[in-house]
């Protein structure tokens, strides 16, 4: 008897009308599901019935998220076959099939099952995983069929993506055409099945976007994609399966994985609760490096860098014309070619932080060392490269690559840096002595760049301190002059790159208005677009001021040393005629401020964004403080001054007031008191002492901003007699810290950890300097469980009007420059 028989057959035994239980979760073989009657999970997370997408008059059945106001359906049975009224039932026949039947009884879908059963039943799971099994099977994973086999455009925790080995069963996801249309459509993620395993993004039949192949940790090209406080990945492959999973470590968390074919993009969302909407929380690709292969064979894509396709070194570009994007696919040839049979003219160099070439062409042997692959490697004329196939505990296996190397790519640090793989790449064993001597060269002019640096640095600034104590007018225009000019020779020393003034103004469309970011006291900044595509962020310093060279000077001399990813990174800087520019990386989202105080974009900053930010600024005032070639106190650090990149990583930014010390100097005294006011340590404000700690304390007045979503000054009292700090301290020892939060953080499950970082921003502001922790203590805190210490009385400095000197002075004698001018 076929099955459209026996549907006839089994369909005239059933009772014309069937209601299931609100509580049902499944149905037997003498039961259906038709429209209106839906399957509830036992725990109420995930509804099974009938629905209409977007605009559509279609019926489809599909699984959706039961308690979300948004209906959002994450799993559809019939995607090529949609229904065109309500008649629509759902039952299991006598040979353990799952059929979904239509008008005139057709079968719209079946789902067939791995065996024959006895007494079969459909059951929707608490993971959102439809499954049809023996009702009284003992392992209750032993399914005769399960929906998570066939995934449609939404990855669930739990849910395997990749190739079950034993049956040739692929999960793979797939867009859906359109909302109103959930057929496949062109996007697809699955893992490919090559020696050395990795996942690809496809666009059609066209290979669009690729992850790198996995290390043990993180996937090479995606090392964002790796272990959280919220989700857990873990990619298998072995001789039965090869796949890659996710689950949540805290189930109240609601998590998906969406192949959106609007934007083309594979995006991981968050359901905010008290917003009643979902959250962005990760897509890719991002920018245009992550697209597949751009730049060719060898080829380089550095975001960043003129232009965007650089060759490997040892390699050079195959097209003379290396400007044109068109010719950046045809990639990148040796310079050197090397000879097969002559082995002692061959060796390889380390590459650090590049995306893992594509695999389609791979060896791998997890049991071998990297000497042993080395050496493989070495053997074989066909062999172009090598690795560790597995990061974990210093490295194991061995991955080897064949023929061109394809899709690479410089993988930006952002804290990635422990999830980074090195290859090495065949190349003439001349190089390598190249290599090592250019090392030494560099380490060299890294010394005598220092030791230049600081003589000119303190010829500057007693220049400067000489210049201010004159007054003739004349003497100060001519003073102004020689300063550009030593800022333009220190510049030079420093191989900062410099820029003309025609470059900047075809690139910020002469200086529009529709281009400008911000102003402050010195001026302007702009974005701007170079010839190459690249985004900039131009600070243009006014015309009109006397202020601001000390500041410019400061800049470009400071931040040319300072390299770490949490530190904005100065490209360039222009002088020509009146105007004095510094040319900086663009950061697409601005700074913090615009985010923290903002009640419509603070909803994007959830509590494990916010404690990366918050992280990341520490790692960078440490970086500044202990671990840069020379201490440097920034003095002006404000919510205003931490810029955000296109993945929210913050940057410190705005070194106009930052000071050098020498390293065994830990405290200055200054007559010229800068900065903003809310920021600054009572000891600076007041006495214009400043120290590492000073720089500590605003850290702290930045913590708690950043946990409250509230200002310093200005939030609660209009006569400055409570500001944050003193609020903050006063819910604190009367055990209400939690009336503190960020209303938009009142749910969080990392409640402990705000705690903890509400603890630690009481102790970055106690009163007296001393008792600060140096932010080497406070990184640790930061990531650390152990216990912390009781802070002391905090320092509630406001303003001039309601402070006093330790001598009985106001501080009003001070000069507060108060700077709002940002480089985003």
């Amino acid at each position: 008897m076929d099955i459209f028989a026996f549907v006839l057959l089994s369909s005239s035994l059933l009772p014309l009308s069937f209601v299931l239980s609100d509580a049902a979760d499944s149905i037997s073989k003498s039961e259906s599901l038709s429209e209106g009657i839906t399957l509830v999970s036992k725990n109420e997370s995930y509804a099974l019935g009938f629905f209409r997408p977007g605009n559509s008059s279609n019926r489809y059945l599909g699984i959706w998220y039961n308690n979300i106001p948004v209906r959002t359906v994450v799993w559809v049975a019939n995607r090529l076959n949609p229904i065109n009224d309500s008649s629509g039932m759902l039952m299991v026949n006598s040979s353990g099939s799952l059929v979904l039947l239509s008008q005139n009884r057709t079968v719209a879908w079946s789902a067939n099952s791995t065996k024959q059963a006895r007494n079969p039943i459909v059951q929707l799971l608490d993971s959102g995983n439809l499954v049809l099994r023996e009702e009284n099977e003992e392992n209750p994973e032993n399914y005769l069929w399960q929906s998570f086999d066939y995934p449609s455009d939404t990855w669930l925790p739990g849910m395997k993506l990749g190739w079950d080995l034993r049956t040739g069963l692929e999960r793979r996801l797939t867009s859906w055409k359109s909302p109103d249309d959930p057929s496949p459509g062109e996007l697809s993620w699955g893992v490919v099945l090559h020696n050395y395993p990795e996942i690809f993004m496809n666009k059609g039949t066209e290979k669009f976007f690729r992850t790198g192949p996995w290390n043990g940790l993180s996937f090479s090209g995606l090392p964002v994609v790796k272990d959280n406080p919220v989700v857990t990945y873990n990619f298998v492959n072995n001789s039965d399966e090869v796949y890659f999973i996710y689950n949540l470590i805290n189930n109240s968390v609601i998590s998906r994985v969406l192949l959106n074919e609007t934007s083309f993009l594979y995006e991981r969302h968050i359901w905010v609760s008290e917003d009643k909407k979902w959250s962005l929380y990760l897509s890719v690709p991002n920018d245009k490096c992550e697209g597949y292969n751009l730049c060719g064979p060898y080829g380089n894509c550095i975001i960043g860098e003129s232009p965007i396709c650089q060759c490997v070194e040892g390699f050079k570009h195959k097209s003379t014309n290396t400007w044109n994007p068109d010719e950046w696919s045809k990639g990148c040839v040796r310079i050197t070619q090397l000879s097969c049979e002559d082995k002692d003219k061959i060796g390889f160099v380390k590459f650090v932080g590049l995306k893992m070439p594509d695999t389609t062409y791979s060896w791998v042997n997890g049991s071998m060392n990297l000497n042993e692959c080395r050496v493989k490697c070495l053997n074989n004329c066909s062999c172009t490269a090598y690795a560790n196939s597995n990061i974990i505990n210093g490295g194991s296996g061995c991955a080897m690559w064949f023929g061109d190397l394809i899709d690479i790519g410089q993988i930006a640090a952002n804290g990635q840096d422990a999830y980074m793989q090195d290859v090495y790449i065949r190349m003439p064993a001349s190089k390598q002595v190249d290599r090592k001597e250019e090392k030494d060269k560099q380490k060299m002019k890294v010394i005598v760049i220092v030791v230049v640096g600081i003589a000119v640095v303190f010829g500057v600034l007693l220049t400067t301190y000489r210049i201010s104590k004159r007054t003739n007018f004349r003497e100060r225009i001519e003073n102004n002059v020689m300063i550009d000019q030593n800022i333009e020779g220190q510049s030079e020393d420093m191989e900062v790159p410099f820029f003309t003034l025609a470059t900047i103004v075809i690139a910020t469309n002469n200086f529009s208005s529709y281009d400008k970011l911000g102003e402050g006291g010195f001026g302007l900044v702009y974005k701007g677009t170079l010839i190459d595509g690249k985004e900039i962020a131009v600070k243009r310093l006014s015309q009109k001021s006397g202020q601001g060279l000390r500041e410019f000077k400061n800049e470009v001399i400071l931040i040319a040393k300072l390299q770490h990813r949490n530190l904005v990174r100065l490209l360039g800087y222009c002088i020509e005629g009146d105007e004095k520019m510094l040319i900086y990386e663009y950061m697409p989202n601005g700074s913090l401020d615009s985010f923290i105080f903002d009640q419509t974009k603070a909803k994007v900053l959830g509590w494990s964004m916010r404690f990366n930010i918050i992280c990341g600024i520490a790692r960078g005032l440490l970086y500044l403080h202990e671990d840069s070639r020379l201490r440097i106190i920034h003095r002006d650090l404000k919510a205003s001054n931490i810029l955000l990149d296109s993945k929210m990583n913050p940057k410190i930014s705005d070194f106009g007031m930052a000071r050098i010390f020498g390293g065994d100097q830990i405290e200055g005294n200054t007559n010229r008191v800068v900065g903003t006011y809310g920021y600054m340590a009572p000891e600076y404000a007041i006495d214009g002492l400043f120290s590492v700690k000073s720089d500590v304390f605003s850290f702290g007045i930045l913590l708690l901003e950043i946990i409250s979503g509230k200002k310093n000054r200005g939030s609660f009292h209009l006569d400055n007699t409570q500001n944050l700090v003193g609020h903050a301290w006063k819910l604190w020892k009367e055990g209400r810290p939690l009336e503190l939060i960020d209303t938009f953080l009142k749910g969080s499950v990392m409640q402990s950890e705000i705690l903890r970082c509400l603890h630690i921003s009481f102790l970055c502001l106690q009163q007296h300097h001393n008792d600060r922790p140096n932010m080497s203590y406070v990184v640790m805190m930061l990531h650390s469980e152990s216990s912390l210490p009781e802070p002391n009385e905090l320092g509630f400095f406001v303003g001039k009007e309601s402070t006093s000197s330790s001598n009985g002075q106001s501080s009003s004698t001070n000069e507060i420059t108060v700077t709002m001018l940002e480089a985003r």
